[in-house]
């Protein structure tokens, strides 16, 4: 991850908790560990020794999302994405492809069936 992508990520990732152990990865290392995991499709066991222990970055990956860190993220990047290119920050229209609505409960052969069967009896 480049200063310049980390320097939009560092404010939206949760500091350390104060107390306790101090943290002994960095989360720039932590989020690069993830990003590297999510890119390549790889199991969290095969992180290479470069990254922070696997079991380590698991951890803060299921803890950052079960708290909903990447939803801001994600919302975040959004928004700063569409104020650059001059939009609104938040989209006003939406648009709906008609062939991923539902439009009956049964389709298919089983549909067109029904209404020539009704004809087919009628003629007999």
């Amino acid at each position: 991850m480049t200063d310049a992508e980390w320097a939009i990520l560092e404010p939206l990732i949760p500091a350390p908790k104060p107390g306790g152990r101090p943290a002994v990865y960095h989360r720039r290392d932590i989020l690069g560990a993830i990003f590297y995991v999510l890119r390549g499709g790889n199991s969290w066991r095969m992180l290479p020794v470069d990254f922070p222990h696997w079991k380590t970055v698991y951890d803060y990956f299921r803890q950052w999302k079960k708290s909903g860190v990447y939803e801001r993220i994600n919302d975040a990047l959004r928004t700063q994405t569409r104020e650059a290119l001059g939009r609104n920050a938040v989209p006003t229209a939406a648009i709906v492809d008609s062939r991923s609505v539902k439009t009956s409960q049964k389709g298919g052969s089983v549909a067109t069936m029904v209404g020539k069967r009704s004809t087919d009896e009628s003629t007999t």
